[in-house]
C-alpha cells in the first residue's frame, strides 16, 4: 500500500506551503540581520566581510564529517545483527525518501530518550540512544526514524547551519560595533541610537529567528517523516511517551542541556500537543487504523545497560556521558 494512502492531501499541502514560507522569511530575516549589523558597523566593506565569512562557514560546515559530532556522544555504529527491525525500517524509509546513500545507524549508551540526525543526504547518520530503544514500539521508533530522515532528506542540517554561522556573523559584527571599533579607533559612537539599540539587542533577535527557524523544521520532519511511513498515529505516540516521560527533553536535540518550555519563544522545539495535533489532522479517516508491529525493538546482548547518568561539564559546554 501506498504510504501516503492514509494521509489527508489537503492538509498535508496547506501545512507544507506554510512551513516553507515560515522557513523563507526566518532565513531571509536572519541575513537581513546581519547585514545590516555589518552594514552599520564597516558601511560596504563589512558587508563584503559578513559574505565572505558565511561563504567560509557553509563551505567548514559541509566539511565536518558525521562521525566527529557522533564521538562527542560516544556513540558507536549499530550493526545489523544486533538489531534487525530497526535496519529493515531504515532500508525502508530510504527507499521512501529516495535519499542516495542509506544513513548509517547508531548507537549511544545513554538512559536519555532521544535520537537526532547528523550529515548531507549523500553522508548521514542516525543515532538513538539506549534509553529510546529500550522504551519505545517498533511502530513509535518508525516515526522516529522517519522524522530524523526527513530532516536529512529536506536539508535541514545545513539550513540550520546556514541560520547559525549569519547568527554568528551578526554577534561578532555587533560585539565590533559597541567594543572593538571604539578600541581600535579611539572614536565614540557616531550612530543614533535605534542603531545603537540594534547593536545590543540584534544577538538575541538572531537567537530567536534561529529557534523560530527550528521550531518550523522540526513540523515539516514531522510532516514528511508521516508521508514516509504513512502512519502519523506512530510519530504521535512516541512525542506523547516522550513528553510524558521526561517532559521538554526533546530539546536536547537542538539545545543539549536545556529545559525551557515557557515561553514558546525560548523553544527550540514546539509544543509537543501542537506537534500532535498536526500530525493526527493528517489522516484521511480518523477511525482507521495502520497495521504496525506494536512490540518493542530487542537489543542484543551487546547494547550494555547505561553506566552512568548524564553529567554536566562546564569546560565541554553541556552535558557528557
Amino acid at each position: 500500500m501506498n504510504a501516503q494512502a492514509n494521509l489527508n492531501p489537503d492538509v498535508r499541502r496547506s501545512h507544507d506551503l506554510r512551513n516553507a514560507i515560515h522557513t523563507l522569511i526566518l532565513i531571509a530575516g536572519t541575513a537581513l540581520l546581519a547585514g545590516a549589523i555589518a552594514w552599520m558597523v564597516f558601511g560596504t566593506t563589512g558587508l563584503i566581510w559578513a559574505a565572505v565569512s558565511s561563504a567560509i562557514g557553509i563551505y567548514m560546515l559541509s566539511r565536518v564529517s558525521p562521525k566527529v559530532v557522533l564521538t562527542l556522544y560516544k556513540a558507536r555504529p549499530l550493526q545489523r545483527g544486533e538489531m534487525p527491525e530497526l535496519h529493515a525500517i531504515m532500508d525502508e524509509l530510504t527507499i521512501n525518501a529516495g535519499l542516495p546513500a542509506r544513513p548509517q545507524l547508531y548507537y549511544v549508551p545513554s538512559k536519555m530518550m532521544n535520537a537526532f540526525a547528523v550529515g548531507k543526504r549523500e553522508d548521514s547518520a542516525v543515532a538513538v540512544t539506549d534509553g529510546l530503544l529500550r522504551a519505545m514500539t517498533l511502530r513509535q521508533l518508525s516515526g522516529i526514524l522517519a522524522h530524523e530522515v526527513a530532516h536529512i532528506r529536506s536539508g535541514d542540517l545545513r539550513v540550520m547551519g546556514l541560520a547559525d554561522v549569519l547568527n554568528r556573523v551578526t554577534g561578532f559584527m555587533s560585539a565590533m560595533g559597541l567594543i572593538g571599533v571604539p578600541l581600535m579607533f579611539g572614536t565614540g559612537w557616531n550612530i543614533p541610537i535605534l542603531g545603537l539599540l540594534l547593536l545590543i539587542f540584534a544577538p538575541t533577535i538572531g537567537g530567536l529567528l534561529q529557534l523560530a527557524l527550528s521550531r518550523a523544521r522540526e513540523y515539516d520532519a514531522d510532516l514528511d517523516g508521516a508521508a514516509l511511513t504513512g502512519d502519523p498515529e506512530g510519530l504521535a505516540s512516541a512525542l506523547a511517551l516522550l513528553e510524558r516521560r521526561q517532559g521538554a527533553v526533546w530539546e536536547g536535540l537542538v539545545l543539549p542541556g536545556s529545559r525551557l518550555p515557557e515561553p514558546s519563544l525560548l523553544r527550540s522545539h514546539p509544543k509537543t500537543e501542537h506537534r500532535i495535533a498536526r500530525l493526527l489532522a493528517l489522516r484521511r479517516d480518523p477511525s482507521s487504523s495502520i497495521s504496525f508491529p506494536l512490540t518493542k525493538a530487542k537489543p542484543g546482548p551487546s547494547l550494555v545497560p547505561p553506566i552512568r547518568d548524564p553529567r554536566i561539564h562546564w569546560h565541554r559546554m553541556g552535558i557528557w556521558y
